[in-house]
């Protein structure tokens, strides 16, 4: 597959996204993303890991400053630009936001679309984890998951059809997204001391 450059590295990167975010709750969702995209990464597209793990740190760098639908992602694009990413980084982030913000451009590449997908369900599995009595998503399974989907009350603010459209960017059922999203953030969920989500981003 083609090089993909973020025009960042990743300490510059973490270091924009601690710019424009105070609260430890946005912060960790992007580090959530970025971990969940660099899983994905070493199974599709293993050179590129690290724009991967870049886009997933940064897709939501705005948010806490610029939270609307006519905002988001076109003010994360002026800062990543500032700070010197690529145009490739860009439109990365700004296709997450594609159905929502009418300027957003269309996921294309493979990895856009896996963005499109985890973004807003590692949002849910974080709620429904925190709501184990282990607080743990190693013991987190399919079928709980696929419980808490079904339950529109739970995490409301975590869109059902943005992932089901997700899943079919991607090409999976959504038990396989399910699935694949889960395993990827057991990859990295041993290495802290606890986990909490953005269930709304």
């Amino acid at each position: 597959m083609a090089s993909l450059e973020a025009g960042l590295t990743r300490d510059e990167a973490f270091a924009l996204l601690q710019e424009h975010n105070k609260e430890a709750f946005h912060i960790e969702h992007g580090e959530t993303v970025e971990g969940t995209m660099r899983f994905f990464a070493r199974e599709f597209d293993s050179e590129n890991e690290e724009f991967w793990g870049i886009v997933g740190l940064l897709h939501d760098v705005d948010w806490e400053e610029y939270p609307t639908s006519e905002d988001h992602t076109i003010k994360g694009a002026e800062m990543i630009r500032a700070a010197g990413g690529s145009d490739q980084l860009v439109h990365a982030v700004q296709a997450h936001t594609y159905g929502s913000n009418p300027t957003s451009p269309a996921p294309e590449l493979f990895m856009e679309k896996v963005l499109f997908a985890v973004d807003e369900l590692t949002g849910l599995i974080g709620a429904a984890v925190l709501m184990r009595p282990s607080k743990s998503v190693m013991d987190f399974e399919v079928k709980s998951l696929k419980k808490k989907f079904k339950d529109k009350r739970f995490a409301a603010g975590c869109s059902r059809d943005v992932i089901r459209q997700g899943a079919e960017l991607c090409g999976w059922e959504l038990d396989e997204l399910f699935e694949r999203t889960i395993r990827a953030m057991q990859s990295f969920a041993p290495d802290r001391d606890a986990y909490v989500a953005a269930s709304e981003a």
